[in-house]
């Protein structure tokens, strides 16, 4: 019996394997087929990047109200801003991964294929199945999943257990820190701030850790405010601290099928290269 039971497990093991990578060909293929329709489509106007009949055309987004405190919120401003927005349930919780992919496919023209791999990638992460389970916005938060140190909008879980809470202090020094044109972050502002903020948490928490991956991720949290925010401080300001999505604001994105991995690689790229680990490489 044992022994079926564990021929069971191990094929179940290996098809399961072979199956994650044979879906994720099958994403990043498609992703890069969207990314090159995307280098010859018209470009959405100016005010419509949101579709008309979708929530939020014309800048015009459902009521904001600040979530309770039973009210369930996580580590990712984005989803937070959607449940305020009543975008996503308001009481954050239950919510499918289908209709998390759709509503950030809608509200910040990611590409299709970001808006099913992430999601995806969290109910993996849980050990949840995309298409029949739900979560709660709190269940991201695990530390060391999405959720990191050396976050630029949250303390280190090791001083604030709680990481649906913004830290206004380093959004403050982050959106002080913009160089660009217009009061704009460019993505040498992030890789100063990334940097700085690695070597504080280093010293200041004992339990400090940030592996590659979470560096990548890390640096994917922070080129969204160049890609769908295009580095506006006034924009971001307001989302960051209220989690709250501005009035009459639209995704900076105007390709028609989003923002896709393959372009937005190259801005994470840049502004994780340009991270210096410790102050002199910052002042080279």
């Amino acid at each position: 019996m044992w022994i079926s039971t564990a021929i069971s497990r191990i094929f179940g093991g290996i098809g399961s394997f072979f199956g994650g990578v044979g879906s994720n060909i099958y994403v990043f293929s498609w992703d890069f087929v969207l990314f090159l329709l995307n280098l010859v489509a018209f470009k959405r106007k100016v005010g419509e990047v949101t579709l008309k009949g979708n929530v939020g055309y014309g800048g015009k987004w459902p009521e904001f109200i600040p979530p309770t405190d039973t009210d369930s919120r996580s580590a990712c401003p984005a989803l937070n801003a959607m449940a305020n927005h009543g975008i996503l349930p308001r009481n954050g919780r239950n919510i499918s991964y289908k209709e998390m992919n759709a509503a950030i496919r809608n509200v910040y023209n990611f590409s299709p294929t970001f808006c099913y791999f992430v999601p995806k990638y969290m109910a993996g992460l849980l050990t949840r199945d995309y298409k029949r389970d739900t979560i709660n916005l709190a269940d991201i938060s695990v530390h060391n999943g999405i959720e990191h140190d050396a976050s630029l909008t949250r303390h280190d879980v090791f001083h604030q257990p709680d990481q649906s809470r913004p830290a206004i202090d380093l959004i403050e020094d982050l959106l002080a820190s913009a160089t660009g044109p217009n009061n704009t972050l460019t993505a040498h502002d992030l890789s100063v701030v990334s940097g700085r903020r690695r070597r504080e948490a280093r010293e200041s928490n004992s339990s400090f850790t940030l592996s590659a991956f979470h560096k990548l991720f890390g640096s994917s949290n922070s080129s969204t405010m160049l890609t769908i925010f295009g580095g506006r401080v006034d924009d971001l300001e307001v989302f960051l601290k209220e989690e709250r999505i501005p009035d009459g604001w639209e995704s900076r994105v105007r390709d028609p099928f989003g923002l896709t991995f393959a372009a937005f690689n190259c801005t994470i790229f840049h502004v994780e290269l340009g991270i210096g680990e410790n102050e002199q490489d910052e002042n080279t």
